[in-house]
């Protein structure tokens, strides 16, 4: 592994399509699109420009970076495959990485990370203590609480209000989704990582029929 590793991360597990280009500590470029939909035909052609506009090609990589999610079922399998794909074709690893842990990353303390999950939930994880906690979808009404003594930070969706319940203050993510993911996937480069897989932490809407279904004759 070079000095000065070049990382490809990508994100499109909400309504956007976002990409960053790291090599060390220097993002050389950092794209990000609004997007409800189309981001299956939209990524690789972004990664494409993203390299183009660094004087790169797939061939310099050393790591891929994607986020897994929580989010929109759709965008995560999107690039989930689009990661694992290119990390075989290329012979480098992908790394996953949450967007939760994203939206929190170099913000110092304990960290309250919220994504809307629609149907009046949302997705949360409290992260900064000596073992964060898992992932979690919840309501208002049921937070993973912490001590108001911890005076944790609270990041993305509805945190006023989750900081008016934890006695927390609010802050904006550091940096841009697809950059932090780049950056935590520089961090864990040397580390044993899994493939990345999808975080999906409710049931998708749509489930199979229980109806028997028709034999098959012969």
């Amino acid at each position: 592994m070079p000095d000065t590793p070049l990382i490809l991360a990508f994100d499109t597990s909400a309504a956007h399509c976002a990409a960053a280009l790291l090599s060390g500590d220097q993002i050389l470029v950092s794209v990000e699109e609004p997007m409800a939909k189309g981001q299956g035909e939209r990524l690789l052609v972004l990664c494409a420009e993203v390299l183009e506009k660094a004087g790169k090609t797939y061939a310099d990589l050393n790591a891929i970076g994607v986020g897994i999610g929580p989010g929109n079922f759709t965008g995560i399998r999107i690039s989930v495959s689009a990661a694992r794909g290119l990390a075989l074709g290329l012979g480098i690893p992908a790394i996953g990485v949450s967007r939760l842990e994203a939206l929190a990353f170099r913000t110092d303390g304990l960290v309250i990370a919220s994504i809307d999950a629609r149907q009046d939930k949302m997705f949360v994880q409290v992260i900064g203590t000596l073992d964060d906690r898992v992932p979690v979808m919840c309501t208002l009404d049921d937070l993973p609480m912490v001590p108001s003594r911890d005076d944790p930070t609270c990041i993305g969706f509805q945190a006023e209000m989750i900081a008016a319940l934890c006695n927390g203050s609010v802050r904006a993510p550091r940096m841009p989704v697809a950059e932090a993911t780049a950056r935590l996937a520089a961090q864990r480069l040397h580390l044993e990582n899994p493939r990345p897989a999808p975080l999906y932490l409710r049931p998708a809407d749509a489930a199979p029929a229980r109806d028997t279904p028709p034999p098959i004759l012969p």
